[in-house]
Parts: C-alpha cells; sequence; structure tokens
C-alpha cells in the first residue's frame, strides 16, 4: 500500500499519539432510500463500501493530541465511495468544525477525494458551500485550519477542506487538482496535477514525506496552536549600536551591499530556535529567492516572520508576505519583518504579474494589522518595495544598511545627473542609518547577531 493509499483509520494512527484519538458523534441527515436522488442501486453501494471499509461514511472526524498538541482531525476514507463528499459527509463535516470552534482546537484534515458524489446530484456539490461556510467561520474564530493532500486530493475536497486551509501541505507523488483524472482533456499533462506542481505553482507550502508529517504538523500545530489568545509581544531589539556607523551615504551603501553582511537566514537562524515556512502567493507563483516567510519560535513564544534576502521582491512574494501577515494578524501572533532588497523586481514580466498591486496588499496588510509588526532593515531599504514591509513608528537598522527613496544611481539619473555624480547623490539623499534616526525614519539602530 503507497504512503498516499492508507485507510483513514491508518493515516490517524500515522500522524496522532498513541491511544488519544477519539472520534465523534455523528450528526447525519435522515436517511432516505437510495439517497436524495433515490438513485437505484445507491443503497448497496454504500453497504459494500461499509463492508470493504468497516466505515459507514468517506470521513472519520475526532479529536488526538499530535505531539501534545490537541486538534480535531478530519480524515477521508478513499476506500469509501472514492473518498466522495454526500450529505451525510457534511454533516460530519460540519459536526467536526462546530467541535472545534466550541473547544478552541485548530483543524487538522487529512484528505483523499475524487470530489462530490455522483449519486446524490446537486445536493452533494452543495455540501461545498456548508464546508466553505464552516472553514470561515472557524476563520473567524481565530483558529488555524492545516490541510494534508493525499492520493488523490481532487475537485471540491481540494477547492474547499484543501487549498482553504491555512497551510496546505501534501505527501510526495499525491496527484492534487481541481480536474480529476476522469475528467480533464485528453492531451493535459498528468504533471502539472500533482503535489510537486501545486508547490511550484504557489499553491502548497510544502511537500512532506509520509514518516516526517507527525514531526512536521507538530511543529505547526505548537506554534500555532500556542499562538491563540495569549497576545506575545512584538520581538523588540534589545542593543542600541551608536559606533561603527558609516562615515558617508555612499559608504552605507557598500556596506549595505557587501556579500560580507549577514543576510535573512542568518538573522532568523539566530533569532528562533524553530521555525516553519509557508511558501506560494495561492495564485499561481513563489518567490523563494526574494523572500522567507513562516512562523518561528522566540523564547517560548510565536512570531511570524516575512525576510526579504536581498534580491529583488518579486510579485508573488509580496503576495505571500500579505497572506502571512494577514494570517498572523487572525491568529493573533506578532510580525517580525526583515527588510533587504535593492527594490521590487522591475522587468516586464513583473509589471504583468501585478507588481504595483501585489505592493500595495503588503501596505495594506501592515497598515491594518491590528497585532504588533516590528521591522528590522538588515541590508538594502530600496524605495517602495522595502518600505511596504516597513513597520510605521518601529521601525529598526543595522550599522550595515540603508533605506532611499530610491538606489542613489537611479535617483542621480533621474536628475539627469551623470553616473560619477551618484555618490554625491547618496550623500543628500541622508540615506545612513544615523540620518534615518535623526530623521525619525527609524527608531534606533541595533546591532546585527
Amino acid at each position: 500500500m503507497s504512503d498516499q493509499r492508507r485507510t483513514a483509520r491508518e493515516v490517524l494512527a500515522l500522524v496522532t499519539d498513541d491511544g488519544t484519538f477519539t472520534e465523534l458523534a455523528s450528526p447525519e441527515s435522515e436517511s432516505r432510500p437510495d439517497g436524495p436522488l433515490a438513485w437505484q442501486g445507491y443503497d448497496a453501494s454504500r453497504a459494500r463500501a461499509a463492508e470493504r471499509t468497516g466505515e459507514e461514511e468517506s470521513v472519520v472526524c475526532g479529536t488526538a493530541a499530535v505531539g501534545g498538541t490537541r486538534a480535531v482531525l478530519i480524515a477521508f476514507e478513499f476506500g469509501f465511495l472514492g473518498g466522495s463528499l454526500g450529505e451525510r459527509t457534511g454533516d460530519r463535516l460540519a459536526g467536526a468544525y462546530a467541535h472545534a470552534r466550541e473547544h478552541r482546537l485548530p483543524v487538522v484534515a487529512l484528505i483523499a477525494t475524487g470530489g462530490s458524489r455522483m449519486q446524490e446530484g446537486m445536493v452533494a456539490l452543495t455540501q461545498l458551500q456548508r464546508v466553505a461556510r464552516q472553514s470561515a467561520l472557524t476563520r473567524e474564530a481565530g483558529l488555524p485550519q492545516i490541510a494534508v493532500l493525499r492520493d488523490p486530493t481532487t475537485g471540491g475536497g481540494w477547492a474547499t477542506l484543501g487549498a482553504g486551509s491555512d497551510v496546505v501541505l501534501a505527501l510526495p507523488g499525491a496527484q492534487v487538482g481541481f480536474a480529476g483524472s476522469r475528467v480533464r482533456p485528453p492531451d493535459a499533462d498528468p504533471a502539472a496535477y500533482t503535489a510537486g506542481a501545486q508547490l511550484a505553482a504557489g499553491a502548497a507550502d510544502a511537500v512532506v514525506r509520509a514518516e516526517d508529517l507527525r514531526g512536521v504538523l507538530e511543529v505547526w500545530l505548537r506554534l500555532l496552536s500556542e499562538a491563540d489568545g495569549q497576545g506575545p509581544p512584538a520581538p523588540v531589539p534589545a542593543a542600541l549600536a551608536p559606533a561603527g556607523l558609516p562615515a558617508t551615504g555612499w559608504a552605507a551603501v557598500q556596506r549595505a551591499r557587501s556579500p560580507e553582511r549577514p543576510r535573512a537566514r542568518a538573522y532568523l537562524d539566530a533569532y528562533f530556535t524553530t521555525r516553519v515556512h509557508i511558501s506560494g502567493d495561492r495564485c499561481g507563483g513563489t518567490d523563494p529567492d526574494g523572500i522567507l516567510c513562516g512562523f518561528g519560535e522566540h523564547r517560548g513564544r510565536t512570531v511570524a516572520f516575512a525576510a526579504q534576502t536581498g534580491a529583488g521582491t518579486r510579485p508573488a512574494g509580496y503576495r505571500t508576505a500579505a497572506r502571512l501577515i494577514r494570517l498572523a494578524d487572525r491568529l493573533g501572533v506578532p510580525v517580525l519583518t526583515l527588510v533587504d532588497t535593492p527594490g521590487a523586481a522591475n522587468d516586464a514580466e513583473a509589471e504583468r504579474q501585478g507588481a504595483g498591486a501585489a505592493i500595495a496588499e503588503v501596505f495594506g496588510a501592515v497598515a491594518g494589522a491590528r497585532v504588533p509588526v516590528t521591522t528590522l532593515v538588515i541590508g538594502e531599504g530600496g524605495s517602495g518595495g522595502a518600505l511596504a514591509l516597513a513597520a510605521p513608528d518601529n521601525t529598526w537598522a543595522t550599522p550595515d544598511s540603508y533605506f532611499s527613496v530610491i538606489a542613489p544611481e537611479l535617483a542621480a539619473a533621474i536628475l539627469k545627473r551623470t553616473p560619477a555624480e551618484a555618490e554625491r547623490t547618496a550623500d543628500q539623499l541622508r540615506i545612513r542609518p544615523q540620518d534615518l534616526l535623526e530623521l525619525g525614519i527609524i527608531r534606533g539602530i541595533v546591532q546585527h547577531p
């Protein structure tokens, strides 16, 4: 049996602590002969599925501990009519979400489904609306939702429980896509309907091996669940560092561009004892070279991070950062942003991907955040592409950083100056950390780790 084709009970045993799973009661709709459409032979099909799998429906719902953190778990049984969603499935899912809200528990959906159940027609399809409503209520309650995509995850199950979750993990080789294998165009590339393809397209956060799944879920649940209601303080830099500052604006630029200075990963490694990453903007793109986003543990508290890596940030990167900030705000998690970019990517493809709108999303997410947002400028702070991630009135800078309305070379070009005048322009722009402090742009200058 493949990792993806485990039964519902087997996948529950794979990820939960021994002896902790308790199945929830099933609040099922009134039974009608052969279902809501009186589909001839439907009852017989369900009876055969029950005999074959030992289950009464296509989902098993209950509570359990995962690495010590309690959660509501929803496990699909693909052997029961292809894990399809019907009216009774909707009843069970609605009950599971309601239990999660009542007891303040996160939701983990272990999905393996072919979609809606044909024998129930539109009654089955409308269960997707029920699921979407339950997910929305759970989101409004500030509870995290994590999906694990097994083989296969297609149709409405992917478009609601899967893609609608806050964090989307997938098993290697799992078939994932809205279109199931029997309804795709005959010439469709099968590689596009896989977990790996969804990761590359920004629709999933990570592909995780089955043997690693419990450990990964344990970290995610601990970080996101412990944040609930605690209101951890924002991370505030501790030590001011007035010494060793750049003498000129151009010196500040050179220090910020030096390959010797620490980059985002070094700061994240020094700050967090544990961290996990989200990936993708959920609309077709990723920017792994431009920004790192996720959640980490700092001194026992959960902090979200969005860290630029020194490259030009692409539209998908900004949208991923906005997604991270909105999720953190909903869960009550403070946010740390690290600014380090010469500016937003400005090539033609970036414009076609909606650079302006993506940057606007981040400005809006930071401006609207109810949780503390703290920013540290660790390198180049180039124009609005950097400012979008900066917290108003709570931005700090390291001695090897600068922040400018635009790169000095480009400023010189705009002012119709020669390239040789870029150095003088850098001084005039007052972009050094000490200049920014004097101008009231930053709160202080801090040493890097």
